[in-house]
């Protein structure tokens, strides 16, 4: 695997998704997950562990989607754990990540819930 720039902040992940995706850089984008992480998607779905992540990717990026950089919100950090998230700029709710220190002290999702859809009532 290429070495790809380490996201030393929580914060970062989110910036690196965005350059990655916009790449078209699935194996990169994965690259941001731990091996066993969990995703949230595709709607309703989830996706478990980087490799499945990628292959994942690969179809998402496959339609050259174009991704525009979302303000984070304030981060929760405890200890290793913290939760970032964004508000999407098409007002769909918000998107939330859990994201845990490595070893080297960079970050990586553990869980990722890119959308949330509100629940018919």
């Amino acid at each position: 695997m290429p070495e790809y720039e380490k996201a030393m902040r929580p914060e970062d992940i989110t910036r690196l998704f965005v350059e990655r995706s916009n790449a078209g850089d699935a194996a990169g984008v994965a690259a941001l997950y731990e091996e066993d992480a969990v995703l949230a998607y595709p709607p309703g779905e989830q996706t478990v562990g980087r490799e499945a992540i990628r292959v994942l990717w690969e179809r998402v990026l496959a339609g050259r989607p174009r991704f525009e950089p979302e303000q984070p919100l304030p981060t929760l950090v405890s200890g290793d754990i913290a939760l970032t998230s964004t508000p999407p700029k098409d007002g769909a709710g918000a998107r939330a990540q859990v994201v845990r220190r490595q070893p080297d002290g960079s970050w990586l999702r553990l869980l990722d819930q890119p959308e949330f859809v509100v629940p018919n009532r």
